[in-house]
């Protein structure tokens, strides 16, 4: 046999783990209907927002997460690469740490969610609103990693792994998810943002102020990207595991593709607007690319309007600047020239606020 052929076989097996816990199709097929009743029934009662763990006046917008098992910004972080298939284009991979620990860690100078989805998960996390932890470090050191990981085709990771060798990323994040057990669908743990109006009050669910809050940070910052896979679902009890949820929360998952209709994309981000009708609040993302995918078009509440304006209002020019530094915006390699300068992204931040703030109260909902 020859020797392409023997790492073809051995990239097959190795990938044999990935899919051997995928259920029969009859399997999925029955219990569907089940795990979708499940999910509207965790929709229907879930929260959107709470109270922000630290004051937003003195949150620290240029720091990683805190926490159990934080990572530092000037940590080299070790691990071992771990071959897992992958959805999405971003260049990432799956690591274990020495703790035994898998994370995400996406990396590169040129790819786009190493800087946005820093920036835009510390933001919605300072509010209230939920997020993954994005950890900033110094470098990554992966032990038998492809020289350039890319999971989208696991069979050529496959291929390319050696476990003798060490690659060092030193434009890189890694990525850790909300805690939470995940509620799932028969496609996907997330939920579209026509959905939305799916939640309820009565059932314990987030007020309507808090839902078009949410809306109005969806398109605050321009989360274009936002099929169903990229929002979540998931269940906050400890120790739950049934069918059954009492703290269901939805949150903003996969927000790498942010800031601009071309992502980090200051140029962009300041032209566009807020409102698509100011003198209605109505709200949409028909001009972004996708045209707006899951979102709809939806007319902003006046208590929304204002839950919004009122947290972004406490955010300091200071904490801004300190938000796109910290998530190194002038770093990235397609960054325009005025992008480099993290003034222009403060300004264009607290033009974006103003649009919120500064204007009549949203007209009566009919």
């Amino acid at each position: 046999m020859r020797p392409s052929a023997v790492l073809l076989v051995a990239a097959a097996a190795a990938l044999g783990g990935c899919v051997a816990t995928e259920r029969p199709d009859a399997t999925r097929a029955s219990s569907a209907p089940v795990e979708e009743a499940a999910r509207l029934r965790a929709l229907r009662s879930a929260r959107v927002w709470h109270e922000p763990s630290r004051p937003i006046a003195s949150a620290d917008l240029g720091a990683n997460p805190e926490g159990p098992g934080a990572f530092r910004v000037d940590e080299d972080v070790s691990c071992t690469f771990r071959l897992h298939p992958s959805v999405g284009w971003t260049v990432k991979f799956d690591c274990a740490t020495a703790s035994g620990e898998d994370v995400k860690v996406k990396y590169g100078h040129n790819s786009v969610e190493v800087f946005g989805e820093v920036a835009a998960t510390r933001l919605l996390s300072a509010l209230g609103f939920g997020a993954d932890r994005m950890y900033v470090v110094r470098s990554v050191k992966c032990r038998g990693c492809p020289l350039h990981p890319y999971p989208k085709i696991p069979v050529l990771d496959a291929v390319r792994e050696n476990p003798d060798r060490e690659v060092t990323f030193e434009m890189a994040v890694i990525e850790r998810k909300l805690p939470g057990r995940p509620i799932r669908g028969p496609e996907s743990t997330g939920w579209a943002w026509y959905e939305l109006d799916r939640i309820d009050p009565a059932a314990g669910g987030s007020s309507r102020a808090e839902v078009d809050a949410l809306r109005l940070m969806g398109v605050f910052l321009e989360h274009w990207d936002n099929k169903a896979s990229n929002q979540r679902l998931v269940c906050l009890d400890e120790g739950s595991s049934g069918p059954g949820c009492a703290q269901p929360f939805a949150y903003l998952q996969d927000v790498g593709q942010t800031f601009g209709p071309r992502a980090v994309d200051l140029d962009g981000w300041s032209r566009a607007r807020i409102w698509a009708d100011a003198s209605t609040c109505r709200v949409d993302m028909k001009d972004l690319p996708y045209q707006g995918a899951t979102f709809g078009e939806a007319h902003i509440s006046e208590a929304g309007r204002r839950f919004l304006g009122d947290l972004l209002r406490q955010l300091s020019h200071a904490q801004i600047v300190a938000l796109f530094e910290g998530a190194r915006f002038p770093a990235y390699l397609r960054q325009s020239e005025r992008g480099r300068n993290l003034e222009s992204w403060a300004a264009a931040f607290e033009d974006r606020v103003r649009q919120i703030v500064d204007r009549p109260p949203c007209p009566p909902l009919q």
